[in-house]
């Protein structure tokens, strides 16, 4: 009927006004202020720096707020404890701004923190072309990260909380990070919030839009990267530092990349004059972006004379294969999705490491090179290290560690929950080579 027509039509130049109004408003919302008594644990928590509280960590609230409003926490002596974002949505009810001190919440203040953040990485465009400007709450923005690709910078939310700020964080990113383009990512779980004001997954806040995926240099090596359907946003830029030292042990060598995504090791193992690479992964679309990651390369020497394999197929289903079949390699990379989402995950986790040692260390020859890393935050260093070394010597062999690898500069680590990534690169002997007490002897790089 024409009168339901009308009502969509109406509706959606609703929401492209509010949306309008969003990104252009230089201006910060004016929510209502949450004032929060806090469990003393809780308080302790923030006093030493922490960017969140939990929601049963809240005693007491002067009413509940929405998404985006902010929320002062007083201690037991009705003294400012800490300021952020209110989510009513989300377990994590309060993501911190700023501690002990109060400070307005305005477009200068992101513009200052934002500035702090880009101080930190001084240096890196020597290295690469695609690195990470904003690190959530390790850069004192919970719940928010910017990544840059050469002129494109692609901002991804975590909570419903960042969208009435939208304005103010345009505005301050527009001022402190200069670029051709902003691209917006969302989390799964705020994605129903954003779509009720007419943003998407992948929408481009301002600038051309994109024809083609970007190119982007690391290390003297090309890669392309879709910010606007890959996974993050559209690189796993936080193992930069250990595709470069895996690259430098690959000459004269056989690989095989396991969780290969588009390629970013298997690429660096050729660049290193690895003769032969075999990249798998469960995604055959990522895989042939990781073929293409390859041919942009050829024109380097080493990587023009290295043979690449692609094999779409589940990890731990190729690594038996290939153990039956008695395949070898002289540098196996196990580099999987996070196993852990919670402390109730953590014992499966460390079971499926143990498991990816013991079936990818069958595929070394003696001297050969294991790789293998965790992003579980829920695993502690120490519980992935000690498992992987475990798992080596109950099998039979040693591991002569090299080097332990974590974060890079652009991923920096402000609280005990912010040092996710681990890596171990380690050389492995046959059975019969004398066994030390210490499966894994590597010392932090």
């Amino acid at each position: 009927p024409p009168n339901r027509h009308e009502g969509i039509f109406h509706s959606r130049v609703a929401v492209s006004l509010r949306l309008h109004h969003l990104l252009t408003s230089a201006s910060v919302p004016s929510p209502r202020r949450v004032a929060l008594r806090v469990s003393p644990e809780a308080e302790r928590w923030l006093r030493a720096g922490h960017p969140w509280v939990y929601d049963q960590a809240i005693r007491r609230k002067s009413h509940e707020g929405a998404a985006g409003d902010l929320a002062v926490v007083f201690d037991q002596r009705n003294r400012f404890l800490a300021i952020g974002l209110y989510d009513p949505g989300s377990p994590i009810r309060l993501r911190v701004l700023q501690h002990r001190t109060p400070a307005p919440i305005t477009v200068a203040w992101f513009e200052a923190r934002f500035l702090a953040a880009l101080k930190l990485r001084a240096g890196l465009e020597a290295q690469t072309t695609a690195f990470r400007l904003v690190h959530g709450e390790n850069d004192g923005l919970p719940g928010l990260v910017i990544d840059r690709y050469e002129s494109t910078l692609v901002m991804k939310l975590y909570t419903a909380a960042w969208l009435p700020w939208l304005g103010a964080v345009t505005t301050a990113v527009a001022s402190a990070f200069p670029a051709k383009r902003l691209v917006l990512r969302l989390s799964r779980a705020m994605a129903p919030a954003a779509r009720r004001i007419g943003l998407s997954d992948g929408l481009l806040l301002w600038g051309p839009q994109l024809e083609k995926p970007i190119i982007f240099q690391e290390h003297g090596l090309r890669f392309e990267v879709d910010p606007i359907r890959g996974q993050k946003t559209g690189f796993f830029l936080d193992q930069r530092d250990t595709r470069a030292a895996l690259g430098a042990l690959c000459e004269d060598r056989s690989v095989l990349d396991m969780f290969a995504y588009t390629g970013g090791f298997s690429v660096h193992a050729a660049g290193g004059g690895a003769t032969e690479v075999t990249s798998v992964d469960v995604s055959r679309s990522v895989l042939e972006a990781a073929a293409r990651n390859m041919a942009l390369n050829r024109r380097h020497p080493a990587v023009k004379r290295v043979t690449h394999h692609c094999l779409v197929g589940d990890a731990f289903t190729v690594l038996g294969n290939y153990r039956h079949e008695q395949r070898k390699f002289e540098v196996v990379i196990l580099d999987p999705p996070s196993f852990a989402g919670s402390n109730a995950q953590v014992a499966p986790a460390l079971a499926s490491y143990r498991r990816l040692t013991q079936l990818g260390i069958g595929l070394l020859r003696s001297g050969g090179v294991l790789a293998q890393s965790s992003c579980s935050s829920h695993v502690t260093a120490e519980d992935f290290f000690n498992t992987v070394g475990k798992a080596a010597y109950d099998s039979g062999w040693q591991l002569r560690g090299l080097q332990r690898l974590g974060h890079p500069v652009d991923h920096p680590i402000a609280f005990p929950e912010g040092a996710y990534l681990k890596t171990l690169i380690a050389k492995v002997y046959r059975p019969g080579t004398p066994r030390r007490a210490a499966a894994v002897a590597a010392a932090p790089s």
